[in-house]
């Protein structure tokens, strides 16, 4: 089966950078249909928000209204990893981050419907400080 490992997290000041990793295993990445890959967060006490998902055969994307413009999402097919590069970051991103994948429908998009996404990671945290 897939496995998912999220690293990358850690304690920044507000405004700065983190880059998060997702290395899959079990499954490779660019294989049609591909694979809607996508990071997750959870904050305490909030539900479960998308934050931005790839569709890894056609490099698609797709963001949450609220990370539009500071994070970007890519991957490397090749190393069946999946990036989150998050900049301009603000002490309301603090949340525990999580990689999660779907076996894409052929035609049909990515969404952050949590239920269609088959395999998740353990989480890495992410803390911004003010």
């Amino acid at each position: 089966q897939a496995q998912l490992v999220e690293s990358g997290g850690g304690s920044v000041q507000a405004g700065g950078s983190l880059r998060l990793s997702c290395a899959a295993s079990g499954y490779t990445f660019g294989t049609y249909p591909g694979y809607c890959m996508g990071w997750f967060r959870q904050a305490p006490g909030k539900e479960r928000e998308g934050v931005a998902a790839a569709d890894t055969y056609y490099g698609s994307t797709y963001y949450g209204d609220s990370v539009k413009g500071r994070f970007t999402i890519s991957r490397d097919n090749a190393k069946n990893t999946l990036y989150l590069q998050m900049n301009s970051l603000k002490p309301e991103d603090t949340a525990m981050y999580y990689c999660a994948a779907a076996r894409k429908t052929p035609w049909v998009g990515c969404s952050f419907l949590e239920s269609e996404y088959n395999y998740w990671g353990q989480g890495t945290q992410v803390t911004v400080s003010l």
